[in-house]
């Protein structure tokens, strides 16, 4: 098969997929249980990607789960994005340096 061909179905599938809703849901959603689905599965899908990189994205797995930790307690206490991040390098740093 040739790599054009490739490229055109994954074309149709990915314009099918989100065309769909545009052309299938007319006027405003009305079910709660759907809109709040549709209202958290962008966080939930980021989170499934996002979490097994850092955890191995590390050449130890605990040094990644650990940073993951630090970086999810200092973002709950409000902290700034530049602290969260270097907390968490530096949670790396800290538990590969003793490991």
């Amino acid at each position: 098969m040739s790599i054009w061909v490739s490229v055109g179905i994954m074309f149709a599938i990915t314009f099918a997929l989100r065309a769909a809703p545009l052309v299938l849901v007319r006027g405003e959603l009305t079910n709660a249980r759907l809109r709040a689905f549709l209202a958290f599965s962008p966080y939930a899908v980021l989170t499934a990607m996002t979490v097994p990189a850092v955890i191995h994205s590390t050449s130890l797995w605990y040094s990644g789960l650990a940073a993951l930790l630090v970086a999810v307690l200092l973002a709950w206490r409000n902290f700034g994005l530049f602290t969260v991040a270097i907390g968490a390098a530096l949670t790396v740093w800290v538990v590969e340096l003793w490991a």
